[in-house]
């Protein structure tokens, strides 16, 4: 299921826009402020975000500009301004669309799916994975983080290649051992803790202050949601 930041301090506005998205399929989240929107939008993973320009704390295009140095998911903005001069900057600036208010649903949700779709076929064209500010090439079999290419043995490269496939997913020991190794799992963990490990050690050298994989205790790994 696709996830959907709203970064929206009216109330109404933006629950009525979750509604609206729930129904055609979304998972939304909903942020009040601009502060709060932009922490929530660079710790966790979403595929588009719906912004307001006018907000309490930070401005829609403080946000779009911090967003922008770090992720190209898809950005629409929603405003009641309706200059085209304050389009064409927001445009230039980043943003993928632009909607003034008062806006009709329908609209909305047909340009969420548009953008969706346009950044998804994009990706696949692209045939790279993106995580935060991790990066995978699955056609030249490279990782980079922060733009530094990462030296990985084959197993680090397919593990990171597993969890970057399906972020939010929790892989348990034996998942990643019979995907990796193709061979039926037997109890042994320490080949894939010895290659988690090592992983992590080597992300550290990069961004030390980020632990890029998650241990889910109880049930094995997925890629880091803070």
């Amino acid at each position: 299921m696709e996830k959907i930041l709203i970064i929206e301090d009216n109330v109404d506005v933006s629950r009525l826009l979750a509604e609206s998205l729930e129904d055609e399929g979304y998972e939304v989240n909903i942020v009040l402020d601009g502060m709060e929107g932009l922490n929530e939008a660079k710790h966790n993973q979403y595929d588009l975000i719906l912004l307001d320009i006018m907000l309490p704390y930070k401005s829609g295009e403080e946000i779009l500009k911090e967003i922008r140095a770090h992720q190209d998911i898809p950005i629409i903005i929603i405003s009641a301004k309706n200059m085209v001069s304050t389009k064409i900057d927001l445009l230039r600036l980043g943003a993928d669309d632009y909607i003034t208010k008062p806006f009709n649903l329908g609209e909305v949700a047909a340009r969420v799916m548009t953008n969706l779709r346009h950044y998804n076929s994009q990706k696949k064209a692209n045939n790279v994975l993106k995580y935060k500010d991790l990066e995978l090439d699955i056609t030249n079999k490279q990782l980079t983080l922060s733009g530094v290419k990462l030296d990985l043995t084959a197993k680090e490269y397919l593990i990171m290649e597993l969890l970057m496939q399906n972020p939010g997913k929790v892989y348990s020991k034996s998942n990643i051992y019979e995907s990796l190794w193709n061979k039926e799992y037997l109890g042994d963990d320490n080949a894939v803790k010895t290659h988690i490990s090592n992983l992590r050690n080597k992300l550290k050298t990069i961004n030390p202050d980020i632990d890029y994989i998650e241990t889910v205790w109880g049930l094995g790994y997925r890629l880091s949601k803070v």
